[in-house]
């Protein structure tokens, strides 16, 4: 069993608080990605959990007991780094092998608990090499290896695809998401990455500025952002800033002089609010329609299996729907019609 409790943790930099008034719960064998931008205090969160950082107040808690001012060799954690930190000097088994060795456990076991991590991370015969000899991906399994191998309760990984191309990204974060599932560990992954956090993660943490915005599975905080910056910062939105008008059961936000039906839960009216609407919440019609706007400008970008229609209008700008590959311009005027609109209060630009 390995659960893990952040309970108002804050952590501050000088006139700078990195990470504020945090809490999380996270349960036994959950994944659980911290998702935000550069700065955003995902990586403070991090390091407090591993012991390489104290907070400032709050408790971290595992299991019931109160970890705070454990250093990492005392807590039941263990972390993959972005730069992997494999000793170039060691072959792929001593790098694996280390931290056993330190514990001085018998020859016969270190072998063992070895060459099983290898199989787990699907690197069997590649135990002479060394890390100059391995490509970024078996790096990247040596050091998930070398942090398993010592039989944590808890992984956490800070970015460790980020050095990886695209393509190979895609492929270890399954290998990562199989090899968790397969030995039922509870996880904390950090990521700037979207995708890798909606694909991988049981929930997602969304921080923006040291504080956590949302915490949900990928389904809650794609449809059902709390913040305008979830909603801008999660895929691609259309952004609008407006003022609310509520006329009867009717909400509309009032941008230069249109007018957009919104969802607006717990909004007065003349509230300053930001309209997020997605791309393929865009209705496009070929002719005037009631509460369909007409655009200028317009061009398609090819995305491959669909495509997006750019346009604009003079009180929002710029707006994006999403249409089929098919989809062809001509000569007729193109309007959109905003099927699903959300308002919120605030900005929705980070704070790092």
């Amino acid at each position: 069993m390995a659960e893990v409790e952040l309970r108002h943790v804050t952590k501050s930099y000088k006139d700078t608080t990195a990470v504020d008034d945090v809490s999380l719960a996270i349960k036994d064998r959950e994944f659980v990605a911290l998702l935000g931008p550069s700065g955003c205090g995902k990586t403070t969160t991090l390091r407090m959990l591993a012991g390489f950082i104290r907070p400032d107040a709050g408790q971290i808690v595992i299991d019931g007991k109160d970890v705070t001012d454990l250093p990492p060799e005392h807590r039941p954690t263990a972390m993959v780094f972005q730069s992997y930190a494999l000793w170039p000097h060691m072959t792929v088994a001593d790098n694996i092998a280390f931290g056993l060795r330190l514990r001085r456990l018998p020859q016969a076991e270190v072998a063992d608990r070895t060459a099983r991590m290898l199989d787990v991370v699907g690197l069997p015969g590649v135990t002479k090499r060394y890390p100059s000899q391995l490509s970024g991906g078996q790096q990247q399994r040596v050091a998930l290896a070398r942090a398993l191998v010592l039989g944590p309760k808890i992984l956490l990984l800070d970015e460790p695809l980020s050095n990886l191309d695209a393509k190979l990204r895609v492929r270890m974060r399954d290998e990562i998401r199989r090899i968790q599932q397969e030995l039922q560990i509870t996880t904390v992954y950090v990521t700037h990455d979207q995708e890798e956090a909606l694909t991988m993660a049981d929930r997602i943490a969304v921080m923006n500025g040291g504080v956590l915005q949302q915490v949900g599975d990928a389904l809650d905080i794609y449809d059902r952002p709390a913040t305008a910056f979830v909603a801008d910062f999660i895929g691609s939105s259309n952004l609008l800033t407006g003022i609310l008008r509520l006329a009867g059961t009717r909400a509309l936000a009032q941008v230069g002089d249109a007018r957009v039906p919104v969802e607006a839960d717990g909004l007065a009216d003349g509230a300053a609010v930001t309209v997020s609407a997605r791309p393929e919440d865009m209705e496009v019609l070929r002719e005037a329609a009631p509460d369909a706007f007409r655009l200028d400008d317009t061009r398609l970008v090819n995305f491959g299996a669909y495509k997006r229609l750019l346009g604009r209008h003079p009180a929002f700008g710029q707006l994006e729907a999403r249409v089929p590959k098919a989809f062809r311009l001509g000569d007729e005027p193109v309007y959109l019609r905003f099927t699903r609109a959300r308002a919120f209060a605030g900005d929705p630009k980070p704070r790092g």
